[in-house]
């Protein structure tokens, strides 16, 4: 560390402040009292403050602080306003990277994921922080995950689950299967692997029936940019669902429907394209074509869907040598299969149009197929199109369509091919079904048996939970053990008592995330996953802090699962967070924070030297919250200082006798009210840098008062105990030593936030600016509600105006109310 760090422990010692000391015996007091223990109360008006609880990675790194000083600041905040606030925390215990470290360091998982959770639970309570520790969560023990999968067989029942085969990204080297969103440039998010695809039979939830409300934000405080991306996510298309008819080459089948959002382009098709994994490609595949179609197959299956649908990658395909017809004009259209066209969006068929689609013109201009104009640019003549015209013209080349503009002609379309039965209006997503299958073990087993009488069994809910067996064994190349280990598979059939084997795959950890925040309102409930009543009085989160990147993942699947729930009955409102705040990023030597770059900061160092105190408060200070800044020690021990000069200013004994100052105690009030609504504004807007700057001027104002002795006893002590409580939801252990120093009743932490009187933050007086020919001459003090006559009756009157003026003719005065006169001479 720097040497203005060790600077700041001479500085702590002089003051007499040991932040060591303090912090651990006020947190041993918060412990043993319960003192952020809290209950139902329907006297107060409920606040439920949630920062998105951590990844048992093993420590808490100071980026990780970042999310959560801040947060427990405001639920302190909140508490003092009278609030009744339930602020918890746990642990997001299964997933990967325990399973990872069992193979690579001979641990189990479950011991590896509890050892890091002793640890960042130290950590956490180091921080001074504000949590419920009784109702702490751990999701991967057995009497979490048993209400998980509780409420996936709910989900199983209401028919939202559901078992499919599907072509699914695939980590080689994790041995698992990956959500879309966990592919990252055709690579593991998680280890770096290349992803390939694979046909496996998988467990869904069907969160594609909430699409359309999924991408509603009505009546939640959200960012913006948070809701674009879900929008995006969801990707509602409108337009048509086409039958293009076929020959006998497809055997039984008479048709290939492609969904568009083009119904007016229809007699510009060239050519059709179904996606490499449609079931009509080896039906309607000619046998000259098949090898060349089954190796392009074979490539396309090596490419994640992200590549495949990459807007600057070349587009590529084969035809099969089947051909479609065009049931509105009659044309033969060829058939051919390329990788762009995804079997999981609209039909996995799509019709190609290259005279208005960007993609087609490229993919026809390199395999020389036709470009028919069929939406006529503005003074179009007939002549062919250098590139694709995609914007609204009217309707050309298009039979009884001619001449209606394109935007009425799609329409017009629509309603023909409905009249004809040969298509329909349609509505499709670019949003796929939640693959929650996971071939690993460190996850919640699905609670399914199969039995080959019976079918598909659900595990009975008083046989839950489906426990993981301690014994499996870790192999090296990643498998799940729960392939091989008979004791787990091999079981009875509930319905049959028959033999019968139990599912294999366990579940997505985003699963255990998505209903938490549920767990937290009663997490010692052991008759159902949480209490009706303790739900209806806590949620919704009213405050839900964390990073953004969760967007698409965590916070997505939790608003499909209420909307699930709550349409079960479960609960009783549609929205699981009424506000969500995104924080920016710490950074370090200008890099963002990675064990990786090695430039992770350990807040046990700081907190060990400085206290956590300030390191809260600099965490603050440092930039404005959702923007993130550069970690940097001077910075810290700049936060030292301050609170070191706020331990002076308190402790040390002060005498100002009880004279009657009035003008400077009537200057000490206006501060004071100004203060406490300035840090309330800031506090309320989470603008906690630009509230701590106003403590620290408050503070500078106090030495100067102190100094002078300049206020009675009594205004003093007023003025220190506002200092106190404003301090307290950021600095916790120094404001509750300080107030118990000044013989206050424990706790600060239960004291009323101090109010104010707006009209005693108004300044008395202000600084009247006198210029001449736009040169400042002067400054007088004067009233704040002087009058113009009176403010140019008093720049005529500065002997310091006067010696410029010399006499000379003024000729114009420009009076700026309250602020300026301006006298202009010639």
């Amino acid at each position: 560390m720097s040497e203005g760090f060790y600077l700041a422990q001479v500085n702590i010692m002089l003051a007499k402040y040991y932040p060591q000391e303090i912090e651990k015996k006020w947190q041993q007091k918060w412990a043993a009292d319960g003192l952020y223990e809290v209950t139902e109360d329907s006297t107060k008006p409920k606040w439920y403050a949630l920062t998105m609880f951590p990844y048992t990675s093993g420590n808490l790194h100071i980026g990780h602080w970042y999310a959560m000083a801040p947060s427990d600041v405001y639920a302190r905040f909140k508490r003092m306003q009278g609030y009744n606030v339930l602020h918890p925390i746990g642990f997001d215990a299964f997933g990967l990277p325990a399973e990872n470290a069992a193979i690579e360091r001979g641990i189990h998982p479950a011991a590896w994921t509890m050892r890091n959770i002793d640890n960042m639970r130290r950590q956490l309570k180091s921080l001074g922080a504000s949590y419920d520790w009784s109702r702490e969560i751990i999701t991967c023990l057995p009497e979490y995950y048993r209400w998980t999968q509780w409420l996936f067989l709910r989900l199983y029942k209401a028919g939202l689950a559901y078992r499919a085969k599907a072509p699914v990204n695939w980590c080689p080297h994790c041995q698992t299967v990956l959500a879309n969103e966990q592919v990252v440039d055709g690579r593991c998010e998680r280890c770096g692997a290349v992803v390939t695809r694979r046909d496996l039979a998988q467990w869904f939830f069907r969160i594609t029936r909430y699409a359309d409300e999924l991408r509603q934000h009505n009546d939640i405080d959200w960012p913006e940019r948070i809701k674009i991306m879900q929008r995006n996510w969801v990707g509602k298309s409108v337009g048509a669902e086409i039958s293009f008819a076929l020959d006998n080459a497809g055997g039984e089948e008479t048709e290939i429907r492609v969904f568009t959002t083009r119904p007016d382009t229809i007699f510009g098709v060239s050519f059709m394209v179904l996606a490499p994994e449609h079931p009509l490609v080896t039906k309607l595949t000619l046998p000259e074509k098949r090898t060349e179609v089954e190796a392009y197959i074979t490539r396309s299956r090596q490419q994640s869907e992200i590549e495949r649908l990459a807007t600057d990658r070349e587009k590529t395909g084969v035809f099969i040598g089947a051909y479609a017809t065009n049931r509105l004009n009659g044309e033969k259209v060829p058939i051919w299969i390329a990788d762009y066209v995804l079997m999981s969006y609209g039909t996995g068929a799509v019709m190609g149009v290259p005279a208005h689609d960007e993609r087609d013109f490229a993919f026809a201009k390199r395999y020389h197929l036709p470009i028919k104009t069929v939406i006529a640019p503005p003074k179009w003549s007939g002549e062919e199109l250098a590139e694709a015209y995609t914007t609204p013209g009217v309707m050309v080349n298009s039979g009884r369509f001619n001449g209606l503009p394109s935007q009425d002609g799609g329409e017009a379309v629509s309603y023909f091919l409905e009249e004809k039965g040969w298509g329909k209006h349609a509505v499709t997503y670019r949003l796929r079904d939640w693959l929650i299958s996971r071939q690993r073990y460190w996850g919640a087993p699905i609670p399914i048996i199969y039995c080959d009488r019976c079918g598909i069994v659900p595990v009975p809910d008083t046989d839950l939970p489906v426990l993981l067996p301690e014994n499996a064994e870790f192999k090296p190349t990643g498998e799940s053990p729960l392939k091989y280990c008979e004791s787990f598979i091999n079981t009875t059939c509930p319905v049959c008592s028959g033999p019968a084997r139990r599912e294999t795959d366990t579940m997505d950890t985003f699963m255990c995330s998505s209903w938490y925040f549920l767990r937290y309102a009663s997490p010692h409930c052991d008759t159902a996953p949480f209490a009706a009543d303790k739900v209806k009085y806590w949620l919704p989160v009213d405050l839900y802090t964390g990073g953004a990147e969760h967007a698409v993942m965590h916070l997505f699947y939790a608003r499909f699962f209420i909307k699930a729930l709550r349409d079960m009955g479960l609960v009783s409102f549609g929205e699981p967070f009424r506000r969500i705040f995104n924080q920016g990023t710490i950074i370090c030597g200008h890099q963002k924070m990675s064990k990786s770059r090695g430039n992770v900061v350990n807040p046990d160092d700081y907190v060990s030297r400085l206290g956590a105190d300030v390191v809260r408060v600099y965490l603050m200070f440092m930039a404005p919250w959702e923007q993130g800044g550069n970690w940097d020690d001077s910075g810290v021990c700049g936060i030292s200082r301050w609170l070191n000069r706020v331990w002076g200013l308190v402790v040390e004994k002060y005498d100002g006798g009880s004279a009657n100052r009035v003008e400077a105690e009537r200057e000490l009030t206006r501060i004071i009210h100004q203060t406490i609504s300035k840090v309330t504004s800031d506090l309320e807007k989470l603008r906690f840098n630009t509230m701590i700057a106003a403590l620290m001027e408050f503070t500078n104002y106090l030495a100067r008062v102190s100094k002078a002795r300049a206020v009675a006893d009594s205004a003093w002590k007023e003025a220190i105990k506002t200092l106190l409580l404003l301090l307290a939801p950021s600095t916790p252990h120094l404001a509750e030593e300080l107030w118990q120093r000044q013989g206050y009743p424990y706790s600060i932490h239960y004291q009323n936030w101090p109010g104010w009187d707006e009209k005693l933050t108004r300044n008395e007086a202000t600084t009247l600016i006198i210029q001449v020919n736009g040169k400042l001459r002067d400054r007088i003090t004067v009233s704040v509600s002087i009058t113009e006559d009176e403010a140019k009756r008093l720049a005529l009157g500065s002997q310091r105006v006067k010696n410029y003026l010399n006499g000379r003719e003024i000729t114009k005065m420009i009076y700026v109310p309250g602020k300026l006169v301006n006298l202009v001479v010639g």
